[in-house]
């Protein structure tokens, strides 16, 4: 009886506070921001895995404060969610096989020692045999004159790339054709029948290879089209693995020109790097197991109040998901993901409750998204910007939530990709109101732009921007470099990643205050967001 007294005076409560006279734009809430973290990052969501209870639960919690809010269903069926089929697959961990064979003899690789591999989306069991043929960064970016593929004939090979991109092009293009679905579908268009990923030192300081290690039990996935098959994968391409730098070594033993020391040199000095034979072939075998599993995104809308620029949207995404649960892992196994990125979610309920108790609503329509599979490979925004559930070319611009490092008293913002568009103008008058400043990427190396749920919607012609904290700070006792190196080192995908940090909730509070100033910048001016003239990102995917 006494929680039913509870409920109905609840309900009570919230309709006299839908009929009470309009307030003022309130000011963010660090105490709702606090709330909402220690719940998603919580240990009973079990590190909120793609598919997985935990992250059932998270996404009913997310529609729930958009139900508290008046924030509009804008999923399935007049509901929050919109599902995303899935397919997940895992190793057979005992099953792996990769030998290397030359006219010296064969040896056998070590797996996880040699090599690391995940499993198959395509098939339960893989296997090819075939020469081994390096092609460079294996990249073709025409635009910049470069093409690793030129003269060069890969049909019916395993083509070894080095990790990452040649400093000659720029940072942003060069992630993404570094990035590992332009290099698959490069190396399928020419035929090639497998892949091998060679370390590079300055891969290798970026994400060390022996971190594999610690993720070799978390599935892999891709969401499945009309056709019940797995999106953006390669059927050509029977196998691939990634190699350590020792082990990436053993390669050039027969290739008769440079050693992989002679070709870490170039590519140091900014020299282009011979394409060789290797005189070598390669076998690659491993066993998968598949199956189908759902998960959802979870989408709100706050209506715009112009007549015409309702109809157009502004989209905030934070991904939801994180890396789960490693039964096999001794100890702490719980991946909970609250710097990464249950802060970004915090932030984007925070920031769509600001305007659905703000005074005046924004002009333009403001879509909140918490997404799926991010930790999968953007799964989630990539499925969402190929099946909207707004026309496509009504929305404006995109604005993600990844990782904000909420522990130091920030002063300043990255936003990855602004450069590209007249965003980087819109969000600097917005951060101008907060006395603050947009400073450029300060890890160029780590192709960032293409590393989060943004980059979907870039590839689908939207502007977009990826905004974190920065590296300045009001407190002159903090040094946010070391903060970010601290945590990328030592917390970044780990079990760690908890509540336990020492959370700065009022540099929280103040960004949400950002992000809700910023989305309402875009709403409200008048012409839509759009490329820079010549951009390669807007020449490449506007349509």
């Amino acid at each position: 009886m006494k929680h039913g007294f509870m409920l109905a005076g609840g309900l009570l409560a919230l309709a006299a506070s839908c009929h009470a006279a309009p307030a003022a734009a309130p000011a963010a809430d660090k105490n709702m921001i606090r709330a909402h973290l220690n719940f998603l990052a919580d240990d009973l969501l079990e590190g909120r895995e793609t598919g997985s209870r935990g992250y059932d639960i998270a996404a009913r919690y997310v529609a729930a404060q958009f139900m508290q809010y008046g924030v509009k269903p804008m999923g399935d069926k007049g509901g929050y969610q919109q599902l995303v089929p899935l397919r997940a697959t895992r190793l057979v961990q005992e099953s792996p096989v990769v030998e290397l064979r030359s006219k010296a003899g064969s040896e056998t690789l070590a797996y996880l020692d040699d090599y690391a591999v995940s499993g198959s989306l395509l098939q339960d069991q893989s296997e090819v045999s075939a020469p081994l043929i390096f092609v460079g960064y294996g990249i073709q970016a025409k635009a910049f004159g470069y093409d690793d593929y030129a003269n060069i004939d890969v049909k019916g090979k395993i083509v070894v790339t080095l990790a990452g991109k040649p400093s000659r092009l720029p940072t942003e293009e060069g992630a993404h054709f570094a990035s590992g679905d332009h290099k698959r579908a490069i190396a399928a268009r020419y035929g090639a029948v497998g892949t091998v990923t060679l370390q590079t030192p300055v891969s290798e300081k970026a994400a060390a290879f022996s971190k594999n290690r610690d993720y070799r039990f978390i599935p892999s996935m891709s969401w499945v089209d009309l056709e019940g098959e797995a999106a953006r994968e390669e059927a050509a391409l029977q196998n691939r693995i990634s190699l350590s730098i020792p082990a990436s070594k053993k390669l050039f033993a027969h290739s008769g020109g440079a050693s992989l020391d002679d070709i870490y040199a170039l590519a140091e000095a900014n020299k282009p790097v011979p394409h060789m034979d290797l005189n070598m072939s390669m076998r690659m075998f491993k066993k998968s197991v598949r199956n189908d599993v759902a998960s959802t995104n979870v989408v709100g809308m706050i209506e715009g109040s112009d007549p015409k620029l309702k109809n157009e949207y502004v989209v905030f995404t934070a991904h939801l998901d994180h890396l789960g649960q490693v039964k096999e892992r001794s100890g702490d196994n719980i991946f909970n993901g609250a710097m990464d990125n249950a802060s970004g979610v915090a932030t984007l309920i925070e920031t769509a409750r600001m305007f659905a108790q703000s005074g005046a609503r924004p002009k333009r329509s403001i879509l909140f998204i918490a997404l799926t599979g991010e930790e999968k490979g953007l799964l989630g925004a990539d499925y969402f910007a190929h099946n909207p559930t707004v026309p496509v070319r009504s929305i404006v611009a995109n604005v993600n939530l990844d990782m904000p490092l909420l522990v130091f008293d920030f002063n300043d913002v990255m936003a990855f990709g602004a450069q590209h568009s007249t965003l980087k103008g819109i969000a600097t008058r917005a951060l101008a109101k907060m006395n603050m400043t947009l400073i450029p990427d300060p890890w160029p190396e780590l192709g960032l732009f293409t590393r989060s749920d943004h980059y979907m919607f870039v590839r689908q012609g939207i502007p977009s921007i990826f905004l974190a904290t920065g590296m300045g700070s009001a407190n002159k006792d903090e040094n946010p470099g070391k903060l970010w190196g601290d945590f990328l080192s030592k917390r970044y995908h780990q079990p760690n990643d908890d509540l336990t940090q020492p959370f700065n909730f009022d540099a929280a509070a103040r960004f949400a205050q950002l992000n809700y100033n910023i989305a309402l910048e875009i709403a409200d001016t008048p012409a839509r967001p759009a490329w820079n003239k010549g951009d390669f990102f807007g020449d490449t995917f506007s349509k």
